[in-house]
């Protein structure tokens, strides 16, 4: 696996895990709670350690049953939860308070290793305010980085110049057909790291047709080609599969080198 480098001296892996729908009914992601942690340990016992839910997905007590039950020391994973946007979560500061301890209480392993700001609140001194406390949060050892997720450029900015712990990664839709490019540029120009997330599932039919001939001189899948790319191009990726087969192929993703006019086809899928 590698690792980068977060700009508060901790390290992330570059591939990990969706989780929206792990532990439910028929894989639904509005559907009930079954806690079920096969598909999660199917993933843990291939490899994966970077493993990304959230409030929204009601789901974060099944994520820490799987990594309990996984019998690996707790310190090899890296665990991501979010909170949400609603104003029901984030209205007073006692309840963004009280639902990042129920987070940390439903994973019940200890500490969160990266928590979010799921969506962006409807102004910057709003997402200022819900961010100062998660920063309380680091400073008591429960959370140990921070960032934001689905953030613009504006956004990230305001947190830039006004917080006192910066973000450590912004998480957003990015695929072939839509990169959104300035904003991995503007993340990589102020040391937070562009993290992707639907990296495969909504990419159109036509540009996968090209990544299906582009992928086959070296022997992979398409979507190892683009998992490929996006962590080449200083990204992490969360990519989720309930198959044990496709959680082992976008897993085997680091040993081969797109060629330079490869790489260029891709982004120019704009």
């Amino acid at each position: 696996m590698k690792y980068l480098k977060m700009n508060n001296g901790l390290t992330i892996p570059v591939l990990g895990t969706g989780t929206n729908t792990f532990g439910k009914e028929n894989n639904d992601f509005f559907a009930k709670i079954t806690y079920d942690t096969k598909e999660l340990s199917s993933a843990i016992k291939l490899g994966y350690r970077l493993i990304d839910t959230a409030i929204y997905y009601r789901n974060e007590a099944v994520i820490g049953k799987a990594v309990r039950e996984s019998n690996i020391d707790r310190s090899e994973f890296f665990i991501t939860s979010k909170i949400p946007e609603k104003k029901e979560f984030i209205e007073t500061d006692e309840s963004v308070k009280y639902h990042v301890e129920q987070s940390l209480k439903a994973l019940d392993i200890g500490y969160i290793d990266l928590y979010l700001m799921h969506f962006p609140l409807e102004t910057n001194q709003e997402n200022l305010r819900v961010w100062r406390v998660l920063e309380e949060f680091v400073k008591r050892g429960l959370i140990k980085s921070i960032g934001v997720s689905n953030f613009n450029e504006d956004q990230l900015a305001y947190l830039i110049k006004h917080a006192s712990i910066k973000p450590v990664l912004n998480q957003f839709q990015s695929y072939p057909g839509k990169h959104q490019q300035s904003l991995i540029d503007f993340c990589k120009a102020n040391d937070i790291i562009p993290e992707a997330y639907q990296s495969l599932a909504k990419i159109d039919v036509k540009i996968k047709e090209v990544l299906i001939k582009l992928a086959k001189p070296y022997k992979k899948t398409w979507s190892q080609v683009v998992l490929n790319y996006q962590i080449n191009e200083g990204l992490v990726v969360i990519p989720k599969s309930h198959s044990n087969q496709h959680q082992f192929e976008n897993f085997d993703v680091f040993d081969f080198k797109l060629t330079n006019k490869d790489i260029e086809t891709i982004k120019a899928m704009c």
